[in-house]
């Protein structure tokens, strides 16, 4: 770390492998940096403003990414990503509302406030369909439903959770696509990058063991992603999409603290992530 005046300040609560790559790019370029602790962040309103001007945010924790970013930008830091990006991105149902407002192609979907009304949505939405939590990620608690009977056993599980937010279901039509998906990377507007994700089990997910290949993005998907990642305002995005047996592409989320190692490996010498994270938030620095 370089001795000067921090620059840029990497906000996180468990530095992994992906904030530990961030660090090094940002010591290979001598950019000076701190690393703050997120469960450490304590913000006073109408106090000091913080030495943190420029923040990159990689809180794993949904609702501390979200509210630090708040907290930060009300006392004069520029956040990356932004509060509203961080509280879009977070939501299943607000990344669903940004996406179908700017008019891209994504799984129907509805919003039930009980899980009674939520058999009503599925009825709607069709069978073989999809519940998802509105909070969570690496398909944690994502559960495909084949019929009403099975629907009606996992609703009222669901029903039985202490948390009001957990009565509230989000249910998406399941596409019918191959045996992977396509995660995008894109940074202030631009494509890095795309993968394959692979995996014998219908979630893809690099965190639950599904493997990444290098794919060559067509001009139109790589459009897509770009057009997906500024719909839910975010700078630094990881776009999941998904080809349907027809050959037609929707979005399914938009992803705004993107681990980015299982990408990275699959890229090679292709493109360093970390390196084109630490080139954009110099930007930041630079206005």
């Amino acid at each position: 770390m370089s001795s000067a005046e921090p620059s840029i300040t990497v906000l996180a609560s468990r530095v992994r492998t992906e904030e530990k790559r961030i660090m090094a790019a940002l010591e290979k370029r001598s950019v000076a940096f701190s690393y703050l602790d997120a469960r450490e962040l304590s913000v006073t309103l109408g106090g000091s403003l913080p030495a943190h001007r420029v923040v990159l945010n990689r809180e794993i924790g949904q609702y501390r990414a979200s509210y630090a970013a708040t907290a930060l930008e009300a006392t004069g830091s520029t956040v990356v990503n932004t509060a509203a990006a961080t509280a879009v991105c977070g939501d299943k149902w607000l990344t669903s509302v940004a996406l179908q407002r700017r008019g891209l192609p994504t799984p129907r979907t509805a919003l039930a406030m009980t899980p009674d009304a939520a058999l009503a949505a599925l009825d709607e939405i069709g069978y073989p369909a999809v519940i998802k939590p509105l909070v969570g990620s690496w398909g944690r608690l994502v559960t495909p439903v084949e019929d009403p009977r099975i629907a009606a056993t996992v609703l009222e599980h669901i029903a039985a959770l202490p948390s009001p937010q957990s009565h509230i279901v989000y249910v998406q039509e399941m596409i019918p696509k191959l045996d992977r998906d396509i995660r995008v990377i894109v940074v202030g507007g631009e494509v890095l990058g795309a993968i394959h994700r692979r995996s014998s089990e219908w979630r893809t997910n690099v965190a639950r063991g599904g493997s990444s290949e290098f794919l060559a993005l067509s001009e139109e998907d790589a459009k897509l992603a770009v057009t997906a990642a500024d719909a839910v305002g975010a700078e630094i995005a990881g776009v999941d999409l998904v080809v349907d047996d027809e050959g037609m592409t929707s979005v399914l989320e938009v992803n705004h603290r993107v681990e980015f190692a299982g990408f990275q490996e699959a890229q090679g010498n292709r493109v360093d992530v970390a390196d084109r994270i630490v080139r954009y938030m110099l930007t930041k620095v630079a206005t």
